[in-house]
């Protein structure tokens, strides 16, 4: 399961609403590359591809790809306001360790 928080949540759909893209939801991924070996990315898509897992949490849907679900369970997203910037902040439970960046893991 991946949780977005109420903040995370609040920003998608301010996201969601200035492009013009209502009833979209959250595509997140995982790849390889980036400081630590693994990488995720994050996009906006209209559908669910049809082997995508579909997650549904404060009313967003979350779609995850079978490869990437293996590493994204128990995954809570966040959206942190912070001095050096702002944006979402992934809590990994599955990462042995993780970048500074806070897009990369392994």
């Amino acid at each position: 399961m991946i949780m977005l928080t109420e903040t995370a949540t609040t920003e998608i759909s301010t996201l969601l609403d200035r492009e013009g893209k209502q009833g979209y939801g959250l595509r997140i991924r995982v790849v390889g590359g980036g400081c630590s070996g693994l990488q995720y990315l994050m996009g906006l898509e209209k559908e669910p591809k049809p082997e995508d897992k579909v997650f549904e949490t404060n009313g967003m849907k979350v779609f995850v790809d079978p490869k990437s679900v293996v590493f994204l369970a128990g995954v809570k997203v966040d959206f942190v306001h912070a001095l050096n910037g702002s944006g979402f902040k992934i809590e990994n439970p599955n990462a042995q360790s993780s970048c500074g960046c806070g897009k990369s893991f392994n």
